[in-house]
């Protein structure tokens, strides 16, 4: 919010409500300065304090992450650079791969607006901006005519296509998403069931569960040769972190 103090307006309604306002955006700032203030001293407790004061790795990516999101919403609030300005440091360029879709913004009058003159191009602006997708469900239907012969009473049809779990609902490319879901991105079946049901699909969570089971019964074929390759290997490296089991956890692994 910017005032001209030396041309401020007469009115006492309008005077009151700016008062209002730079009420309003000083309390906001007071407020991210002291959100800011707090995630520093989180930072450097993480740094210098002592080892059981000190923030791990995921608690420590969080702070930054709400660190740049606060940075981010004070430079919105800043007046918005001219045309044609640099705002920042130059971003790399959007993967070729990606599809793109492009939208033409042009003028509607056939000549010039102030002058009436007929208009020639003389270049573009091209600008680009990453938009999202958002992943949907569909409904693949299988149809199989059935033909019948009149002279020896046979019938024929294409043999149903073998699925991965048999009388599964789900294709392999919904099994896949399921499990990269759980396994690499950390989602729990629940949350992907709750994620499911916002689209109008009911999948419970027992469902998503003989999904992975049946899908990870053909990677034992995949596991049986990895652990070949493995154990075959003259040396085996492994990670020395500590893990804290139970006793019914270490009597399984010892047996």
């Amino acid at each position: 919010m910017r005032i001209d103090l030396d041309n401020l307006p007469c009115d006492t309604a309008l005077l009151h409500r700016l008062v209002r306002d730079m009420a309003g955006l000083v309390e906001h700032r007071d407020d991210e300065i002291s959100r800011l203030q707090q995630i520093i001293k989180q930072l450097q407790r993480a740094q210098y304090g002592r080892r059981s004061e000190r923030l791990d790795a995921a608690q420590l990516a969080l702070a930054l992450e709400d660190l740049d999101a606060d940075i981010a919403g004070i430079c919105e609030s800043q007046p918005a650079p001219p045309e044609g300005v640099s705002s920042g440091a130059r971003r790399k360029a959007l993967p070729q791969h990606l599809e793109r879709e492009e939208r033409l913004l042009d003028i509607d009058e056939g000549g010039c607006s102030h002058c009436g003159g007929i208009l020639h191009p003389i270049g573009e602006s091209v600008s680009e901006m990453l938009d999202w997708v958002p992943a949907t469900l569909r409904v693949i239907r299988i149809r199989r005519p059935k033909y019948a012969c009149r002279t020896c009473a046979t019938a024929a049809q294409v043999p149903a296509p073998e699925r991965v779990i048999a009388g599964g609902l789900a294709t392999p490319a919904l099994l896949s998403h399921v499990l990269i879901s759980k396994y690499c991105d950390h989602l729990p079946l629940y949350r992907q069931s709750q994620m499911f049901a916002r689209q109008g699909v009911e999948l419970e969570r027992s469902t998503l569960a003989g999904w992975v089971g049946g899908a990870c019964w053909w990677l034992d074929a995949l596991h049986d040769s990895l652990g070949k390759a493995i154990f075959g290997s003259d040396y085996l490296f492994a990670d020395d972190t500590p893990l804290p089991v139970g006793l019914y956890g270490l009597a399984g692994h010892l047996s």
